[in-house]
């Protein structure tokens, strides 16, 4: 059982509280966790572990709990126990055979692809035989082959599982439940993520026009009201005796019977009612929040090189750990070229990224690399560049991961922004320089998927050479003009 009750949790730099009496109880089976970067859903799994406290409430959970963390860069005490003696059993070669895991691995944990580091965290994890699984991105870094073994490895696992993905087919096949997480929203549903994605569209709509349907009928009230406040007003007129001379005792009489007797009291005191109703409509509205959407749109500003190419390589043999090699053919890459870089992990697709940055001779503002992965460190020291930018251009890059969904307000409150946004402000950094190639390794990781679709349309704009490592099929289609396919070592264009 992992629980989370009345749990209230606000970072110490922030204005406001990211979770706020939060309810939520897992049980056996798989839980998806969607939300968009920066929404708090890496934060409830460090609620989950312990490793950051809960203002107020509690959070309770029975058994052995182990978190795959999304990060890679290192491996922890989990990937070192992979391969101890004394602990061997059939449990951990059945996990190493399913997800072809190699027993010197560790020993060389730099050298291995990020797609090879995941596949190694996925063992050690499900080795430990957990109640409680809790997993962050565990795709973002696989190719099909990779995808396929932890698919086979996570549906064996019998236990609670919590899963933070935006990777649809994994939450579709994977998931019984979603939680969709937008402070100060968080909503669960049964089902897989595309049954819940409808059941959530089909609330908000009925939401949407819930709230419509009651400000028609509070403008129909306001309406009848303004009448019947005429009509008080009238009525009042009549029996006012304001006008009426002092010795005219007949006159006096008179209107002292119509208040009595006549409908001019009643028009007043309905008035009165109906204004109370239109008072409580509003309430009504004021208490049926609709989430607001905003149409996403921006423009990269890209420019294509004035240099008759970006660079030229010489057939070479790039080393890749012991006795392998990468055989780099020649190449030249031009202005206008839309490259999109394919293979299976490990094939050395990042290797050869790092020599060609090494070899374009561009001024350094004019290129823009963006790696597949960034270290906590290296997130840190990008924000506080953000936020060192003169106000104008500190706008346009708030702006900017605006438009991709995420909130500028969030991104000044933290020192280390989730893996998502820190990718958001460093093409917004790199765009404010205008440069003349984008190189791209894995550009759709961490980011959610409104996010993926908006940077998918705004890259087909862009006039700088475009070069992206990409396992998704879908994106690069958009993208590119030809693709560099990596495989046993070597590399080619396709025809």
């Amino acid at each position: 059982m992992l629980q989370f009750h009345n749990v209230s949790f606000t970072y110490p730099s922030a204005p406001s509280s990211l979770f706020t009496n939060l309810s939520l109880t897992f049980g056996k089976g798989w839980s998806g966790l969607v939300g968009p970067n920066g929404s708090g859903k890496t934060t409830l799994i460090s609620l989950a572990t312990g490793e950051l406290q809960p203002d107020t409430g509690h959070v309770r959970h029975t058994g052995l709990l182990v978190c795959c963390p999304q990060r890679s860069e290192k491996p922890g005490d989990n990937e070192r126990g992979l391969f101890d003696p004394f602990s061997w059993d059939s449990e951990k070669e059945r996990l190493c055979r399913l997800l072809e895991i190699q027993p010197d691995w560790l020993d060389r944990w730099q050298t291995l692809s990020q797609g090879e580091q995941k596949r190694f965290q996925v063992a050690a994890v499900l080795a430990q035989k957990p109640d409680i699984l809790l997993v962050d991105e565990p795709t973002n870094h696989l190719d099909m082959v990779s995808a396929e073994m932890i698919f086979a490895a996570f549906r064996s696992f019998e236990g609670i599982g919590v899963l933070i993905s935006h990777d649809r087919r994994l939450l579709d096949d994977l998931c019984q439940r979603i939680v969709f997480i937008d402070p100060p929203d968080v909503l669960q549903f049964s089902g897989s993520y595309s049954q819940a994605l409808e059941q959530k569209n089909g609330d908000e709509q009925h939401t949407v026009q819930h709230r419509e349907n009651l400000k028609k009928s509070a403008a129909r009230l306001e309406k009848e009201l303004h009448r019947r406040l005429d009509e008080a007003d009238r009525s009042a007129s009549r029996v006012s005796k304001k006008h009426v001379g002092r010795h005219d005792a007949d006159m006096r009489a008179k209107i002292n019977l119509a208040k009595l007797t006549s409908k001019d009291a009643t028009a007043g005191n309905l008035a009165a009612s109906m204004g109370k109703r239109v008072a409580r409509l509003h309430e009504e509205i004021a208490s049926t929040r609709v989430k607001k959407r905003y149409d996403l749109d921006f423009r990269l500003a890209g420019e294509r090189s004035p240099r008759d190419c970006v660079a030229r390589l010489q057939r070479q043999a790039l080393p890749m750990g012991p006795q392998r090699f990468l055989e780099v053919p020649e190449m030249t890459i031009l202005p206008g070229d839309r490259i999109g870089i394919v293979g299976p992990n490990g094939s050395g697709k990042s290797t050869f990224l790092r020599l060609l940055v090494a070899s374009i001779d561009f001024p350094p503002d004019r290129v823009l690399y963006i790696p597949q992965e960034i270290s906590s460190e290296r997130s840190g020291e990008i924000v506080r560049e953000m936020l060192a930018l003169p106000s104008e251009q500190l706008g346009q890059v708030m702006s900017f991961v605006s438009c991709l969904g995420s909130i500028p307000a969030r991104l000044r409150e933290t020192e280390v922004p989730s893996p998502g946004e820190v990718r958001k402000i460093c093409l917004a950094l790199g765009l404010l320089k205008k440069p003349w190639v984008i190189i791209m390794d894995e550009p759709t990781n961490h980011l959610d998927l409104p996010a993926i679709e908006l940077l998918e349309g705004a890259l087909a704009q862009i006039e700088s050479a475009l070069l992206l490592v990409s396992h998704d099929a879908v994106f690069l289609s958009h993208l590119v003009d030809r693709r560099l396919c990596f495989s046993g070592g070597s590399m080619s264009f396709d025809s």
